[in-house]
């Protein structure tokens, strides 16, 4: 604990008495910071603080934007959201809820005048399917062409016909991956 100030004495003088015997004590030794000039104070806000304390945390910053400016990112982002989804039916609650938010923000308005409408529950539904279409032929065409590639290589023996010239086992799984990844049906 800290020694008292004695009577009389100027306190002034009495603190720079207990940083000069720290001194010669060494206590004040490679402290963080030491010999780095200050920060610039001069042109900050007086939110600046915030600032700091969220870059400082890693944290988003976009909770700070207004609520108007939080709804368009989202619905810029629609895209690349639903498409991780599995099944149409969490596309449309997804944009559901999306579009409800849109909505208590359309009844009383706040902050910046910025352009947002509810969004077109079909149109993203039709573009997520596209889309997962699209990915399962890449699938499609990219397991083909390495069955095709191992098969002349001779790597790899031909699977076993059964009656009615049908593949063996290696097709009737691709079908399955396939048919999972079409439905967005997972397995018990």
């Amino acid at each position: 604990m800290t020694e008292r100030r004695p009577p009389g004495m100027d306190f002034e003088t009495w603190i720079d008495r207990q940083i000069r015997t720290a001194r010669e004590r060494g206590e004040l030794d490679d402290l963080p910071g030491t010999g780095k000039p200050l920060p610039d104070l001069g042109n900050e806000s007086e939110l600046s603080w915030v600032k700091k304390y969220v870059e400082r945390e890693g944290l988003s910053t976009e909770a700070l934007l207004p609520p108007a400016v939080q709804l368009r990112k989202e619905i810029d982002r629609l895209p690349d959201t639903v498409a991780e989804l599995r099944s149409e039916q969490a596309v449309r609650e997804q944009v559901g809820e999306l579009n409800l938010r849109i909505a208590e923000w359309l009844r009383a308005p706040s902050g910046p005048r910025v352009k947002v409408a509810p969004v077109d529950v079909e149109e993203v539904v039709r573009r997520w399917r596209d889309r997962r279409a699209a990915v399962a032929e890449a699938e499609a065409q990219s397991a083909s062409s390495s069955a095709e590639r191992a098969d002349t290589d001779g790597t790899t023996e031909p699977a076993s016909t059964g009656g009615g010239g049908r593949s063996g086992p290696r097709t009737w799984w691709r079908r399955l991956g396939a048919w999972r990844r079409r439905t967005g049906i997972e397995p018990a």
